[in-house]
């Protein structure tokens, strides 16, 4: 049988399903290297560079600003947990919690991953370029932080403030892509930034304390242990606090920014409080869920306080 074409309906049928399954195949992969580098903790990034540029430019970033500058927060994140992965693929199949990855676990490829790691790489470096000047001459700047931070951990229990800058300099970049120059008042929102995340990371490195005190991974629970990291951790959070209060204070912020420091504040606060309280899932909960929640409120009050003020 022929459709109206003269095509055999076989061969028909077949093509379908060949580019079916063609695009099948390529859904599961998409699926499988955003698991890989955990693509839904751009969330961790994007909002506080959102506040950030909304509040340097009050309000009033340019549609082609704002876009250029998520790009490059979405291509620098994830070429940076992309280039993680690959660095890490055996320290995470020698460690049993995270050994079932889909990297170590064989369900996504060096090569597929190194692809995706390219591709965010090009994103990253053409939105920088595109943006101006200095935050061109900066992704040198930007490739250090990165690439260090996967060997960090390899020399130094410090790894987890070396994230915390790689992270905030999403931050720090968005104030520059707007201003072209370093200025005072982009650093308290930026280190605010960097002390959030280097907290939470410690929070979910205490997980693997015996595993990296065994292997000779570097982390503050291996030299501190889970109590005296989890001290450190709980300093870095009230330094984050207080360094988005001084943000706040150098902008001139109204009651709706300081309303998201003191929500941002308590969660924080129940952060410490499930890390320490030894229940199944609190760790993760504290270190991811409530974060990924922080970023976003943050976000909304600083975005509502920008827009009721000017």
């Amino acid at each position: 049988m022929t459709d109206r074409h003269g095509f055999p309906l076989s061969s028909l049928r077949a093509a379908r399903a060949a580019v079916a399954e063609a695009a099948a195949t390529a859904r599961g992969k998409a699926r499988g290297i955003g698991r890989a580098v955990m693509i839904e903790h751009t969330l961790f990034s994007i909002p506080l560079a959102v506040a950030a540029f909304l509040t340097e430019s009050r309000g009033r970033p340019g549609w082609r600003g704002a876009v250029l500058i998520l790009l490059a927060v979405f291509g620098a994140r994830n070429a940076a947990n992309a280039l993680n992965r690959l660095i890490d693929a055996e320290i995470d199949a020698a460690n049993p919690r995270t050994a079932n990855r889909d990297l170590p676990a064989g369900r996504v490829s060096k090569k597929a991953l190194l692809a995706f790691t390219l591709f965010c790489g090009v994103l990253f470096l053409g939105s920088a370029a595109l943006l101006n000047p200095l935050c061109l001459a900066l992704v040198p700047v930007a490739a250090i932080l990165i690439g260090g931070y996967s060997y960090a951990k390899r020399f130094t229990w410090l790894c987890h403030w070396w994230l915390g800058v790689t992270c905030s300099a999403a931050v720090m970049g968005s104030f520059l892509a707007l201003a072209g120059r370093f200025e005072p008042r982009f650093f308290p929102l930026t280190g605010a930034a960097a002390l959030w995340i280097a907290g939470f990371d410690v929070i979910y490195a205490t997980q693997d304390e015996a595993h990296d005190k065994a292997n000779g991974i570097h982390s503050a629970p291996a030299r501190f242990g889970r109590r005296g990291a989890l001290a450190l951790s709980a300093l870095s959070h009230f330094g984050a606090v207080v360094l988005f209060a001084a943000s706040g204070w150098l902008y001139g912020a109204g009651p709706w920014y300081y309303a998201g420091t003191a929500v941002s504040a308590g969660i924080l606060v129940a952060e410490q409080i499930l890390a320490r309280s030894g229940r199944d899932g609190s760790i993760p909960l504290a270190a991811y869920t409530l974060n990924q929640i922080l970023s976003p409120l943050f976000m909304a009050f600083a975005v509502i306080d920008v827009y009721t003020r000017w």
